[in-house]
């Protein structure tokens, strides 16, 4: 696998490069020029996507946990900040973040939307957004994952027009993924790529089943 460090100074070498060369060099397919360098031709000509993962059923940050796996083994630069979840609380996917050497950040306070401290909470929303500006305005990372930043938009902790507009901005071939409940229309509208998880059965509503290690923490 590719490091972070060498994938970075791989991408500061071809920058220089023109972009009907790269587009060669991409036609030419991973097999041929090797995964490390069709990756980063790819990252350079701009293919990043805007994804949603929304919808009422499990799975939204589960999805956005695989494709942080998938990048992570293309040696791709993948962070993931959690809006809702809080730094004092430790789930699998920290833990297994740590091991493959991925940024997970907790910017939260715990199931926020439950407390009545919304002045708190709106003010954790407004610094983690901030972080968040400021990792996307310097390119730190290809894949870059905002978990739960919807609920942020739901509950006007954020002014939805600006987020919309710095996701937009993102460096040429940097990936974003939202994921969280009630995706506004107009995110819908600006995404690539999204999808609703629907609940068809689940295990605490159907068997009072709680939440369990591995599968939701």
């Amino acid at each position: 696998m590719l490091s972070a460090s060498s994938g970075l100074r791989l991408r500061n070498t071809l920058s220089s490069h023109s972009a009907q060369d790269l587009l060669f060099t991409k036609q030419r397919g991973a097999h041929r020029i090797g995964e490390p360098l069709f990756v980063a031709v790819q990252h350079l000509l701009g293919d990043g996507l805007l994804i949603v993962n929304t919808g009422n059923g499990k799975g939204k940050t589960t999805a956005a946990l695989g494709l942080l796996l998938r990048a992570t083994g293309r040696g791709m630069r993948v962070g993931m900040f959690q809006f809702i979840k809080s730094a004092a609380t430790r789930y699998g996917e920290h833990i297994a973040a740590e091991r493959l050497g991925v940024e997970i950040i907790p910017l939260g306070d715990g199931f926020t939307w439950l407390t009545d401290n919304i002045v708190e909470d709106q003010a954790l929303a407004e610094q983690g957004w901030m972080r968040v500006k400021e990792t996307l305005a310097a390119g730190t990372y290809d894949v870059l994952i905002l978990d739960e930043l919807t609920y942020c938009l739901t509950y006007r902790w954020l002014d939805e027009h600006e987020v919309i507009t710095a996701l937009q901005a993102r460096p040429i071939g940097t990936h974003v993924v939202v994921t969280g409940r009630d995706a506004s229309p107009a995110l819908i509208e600006a995404a690539d790529l999204v999808t609703e998880m629907r609940v068809i059965k689940h295990p605490y509503r159907e068997q009072g089943i709680a939440a369990q290690p591995g599968i939701e923490l």
